[in-house]
């Protein structure tokens, strides 16, 4: 049993862990060298997994989703973050040069098409990437969807969340000077980008910590201090696409482009009560687009590790695995 919620652990519907069989860092176009690793069946299928953040990076538990006899799993850490290198860097970093990117390392691993699995960030990041290489995809599985509109924004920087948390809020908007609440991501992008290492760390793990403490429905407002430069690297590129409303032509991109995926067959698992990514982005995306299965797990939040998000992304990934 879970010792904060009293839930049974999201540990029991997962793989067993899994090594890598392949790890590498990869040269990309503009000074950047990213960190690639597989594992699974190296003659499985293939998918590609693409974390959150932006600035999350990749981690062990994310193998854990996939049957290890069935999937040939390929894993990196986005420009930046995690192993990539260099860290914590928003020069050519956008979310183009991330599309671009996936289609380098798909093409140096040989496949032609695989599964695409993202939550979040890694949702946006999923869907569009399949919106512009529609081909290279046959199943789309998304995570708490990110759709990167300035109304998922407002709501969590603009204090709709913090009507929810208001002592969690009070925390993050407090390090702000008054008159510059009005816009905090501006607020923050001023410290967060402000060449002084012990600001930009301290504002970092302020935003790091309002985003980790609401990833949870059984989340108490408080989180553990996330390590300074993990939260740095987190922190940066979040803000730093945020700022650029995701270095997308215009603010709906991503719906006004549902038809290009339209064949496409998806899932979508959304916690009912995610106070990071509302329901309202899932069940406009599943409106739109005829192949999406959109499946909402009662009495669940935003976090991957959630118990039923993670029994369903398990089922999810088994039924593909039937077919």
């Amino acid at each position: 049993m879970d010792k904060i919620s009293g839930q049974k652990s999201a540990v029991q519907y997962l793989y067993p862990p899994i090594d890598p069989f392949d790890q590498r860092m990869m040269e990309m176009p503009g000074g950047h060298t990213i960190y690639v690793e597989q594992c699974g069946n190296p003659d499985g299928i293939p998918v590609i997994v693409f974390h959150g953040g932006p600035g999350g990076g990749c981690s062990p538990a994310m193998r854990r989703y996939f049957d290890p006899e069935v999937y040939r799993v390929v894993l990196f850490d986005q420009r930046g973050c995690g192993r990539s290198r260099p860290h914590a860097s928003v020069i050519n970093n956008t979310t183009w040069d991330l599309v671009a990117d996936v289609e380098r390392i798909r093409e140096v691993l040989g496949i032609d098409q695989f599964i695409v699995f993202g939550g979040s960030w890694g949702a946006t990041l999923a869907l569009i990437y399949t919106e512009t290489h529609p081909d290279r995809v046959r199943h789309l599985v998304l995570r708490g969807v990110f759709l990167m509109m300035q109304r998922e924004l407002d709501w969590f920087y603009g204090g709709g969340a913090g009507q929810f948390w208001p002592e969690t809020w009070d925390a993050f908007a407090r390090l702000v000077p008054e008159d510059e609440r009005g816009d905090m991501i501006g607020a923050y992008h001023r410290r967060l980008f402000s060449g002084d290492m012990p600001l930009e760390t301290r504002f970092a793990k302020a935003w790091s910590g309002w985003e980790n403490a609401l990833a949870s429905v059984y989340s108490n407002g408080r989180s553990g201090e996330a390590p300074g430069e993990y939260a740095r690297a987190f922190a940066r590129l979040e803000n730093h696409y945020f700022v650029h409303g995701g270095f997308l032509e215009s603010d709906g991109w991503i719906l006004e482009n549902v038809d290009r995926i339209s064949h496409i067959p998806g899932v979508i698992v959304q916690g009912r009560y995610d106070m990071i990514c509302p329901p309202k982005s899932a069940y406009d995306l599943a409106q739109l687009w005829p192949n999406a299965d959109l499946r909402m797990v009662r009495n669940a939040g935003h976090a991957l590790s959630e118990p039923g998000i993670s029994a369903e992304l398990v089922r999810v990934m088994d039924e593909i695995a039937q077919r």
